[in-house]
């Protein structure tokens, strides 16, 4: 799900962070980490598409997606047993998403029914008209298939935006999704929408993502997080923290021609006992010792940019 599906959608709000951690204010966590996306520079994003080492560490694969009206997009998957990250290349997608720096994270539900109440908990919150909408995808024969559910509290953002989903039971009727069948009423969860191939590698999950926004666009971001249930703390400089669920998501406050994916923790099937350095274009996952991986994305100089 890229940003680009919403810009003629028309919406705006304003959020700040809790000045505390502690209880999330929306009550019961509805919305869990799902993925996030970073556009990085073109060597980098070559690097990954043809490393050998993701393809022994994690369910690894590079996938073109066809979503509503046609639009279509190639991205490089790491996929753990709830979580998954995507990645791109410069001018891999349209427009700005398709800039180096742009990012994006989804939060899903694992109930069916609960994105609703996410979005009635935005209004009471002075998001007054969320937007919303439905993300098809097809498979090849020129027919949509509903996929998930969404929900953005704007579609004015610089370079990140995030937005809430609940998938679609039309696309787990879908054998060609190669889902998991449900293991309670109501499973719309992110372990039944990803395959168990990851039993076979090590990446088990995304446990702490970090991203560095404008001011702008994680102010667009933390009602929803708050609506769905993460406890947010502001952070010395503009920033934020949000836990819940078992992932840690961190935004610095930078200008917008030093916003881009930063940092992204992974949980392992099993420890090693060795540390492993393995340099990817201009990033650097680091794996082990212990039953945790680190990979690190180099800032690239780029002329300065204005929203």
């Amino acid at each position: 799900m890229i940003m680009v599906v919403a810009l003629a959608l028309a919406g705006a709000v304003q959020g700040t962070a809790h000045a505390e951690e502690g209880t999330p204010a929306a009550g019961q966590q509805s919305l869990f980490y799902n993925h996030a996306y970073g556009v990085l520079d073109r060597a980098t994003a070559d690097a990954i598409e043809h490393s050998s080492y993701l393809r022994e560490f994690a369910h690894f694969q590079v996938r073109t997606t066809t979503g509503s009206g046609g639009q279509t997009w190639t991205g490089r998957y790491l996929m753990g047993r709830e979580t998954y990250l995507e990645l791109f290349g410069v001018g891999d997608l349209p427009g700005k998403d398709g800039t180096l720096g742009a990012a994006g994270l989804a939060v899903s539900t694992e109930r069916a029914g609960d994105l609703p109440t996410v979005i009635e908990r935005l209004r009471k919150q002075g998001v007054t008209d969320p937007i919303e909408f439905r993300q098809t995808r097809d498979f090849g024969d020129g027919v949509p298939v509903p996929w998930f559910d969404a929900v953005f509290t704007t579609d004015q953002y610089d370079l990140f935006g995030a937005w809430g989903m609940e998938y679609r039971p039309e696309y787990f009727a879908d054998p060609r999704g190669n889902t998991e069948p449900a293991a309670h009423p109501g499973d719309v969860g992110r372990e039944r929408y990803l395959p168990d191939t990851y039993r076979d590698r090590l990446m088990r999950d995304v446990t702490g993502i970090r991203l560095a926004v404008t001011a702008r666009d994680l102010a667009a971001t933390v009602p929803l997080l708050e609506a769905g249930g993460f406890a947010v703390r502001s952070l010395p400089g503009g920033g934020a923290v949000a836990k819940g669920g078992g992932t840690t998501i961190r935004f610095d406050v930078v200008p917008l021609d030093q916003a881009g994916l930063r940092q992204v923790e992974m949980s392992l099937n099993r420890p090693v006992p060795y540390r492993h350095e393995e340099r990817i274009g201009h990033s650097a996952l680091v794996v082990g010792p212990g039953a945790r991986a680190v990979w690190t994305f180099e800032e690239q100089d780029r002329p300065s940019a204005t929203g």
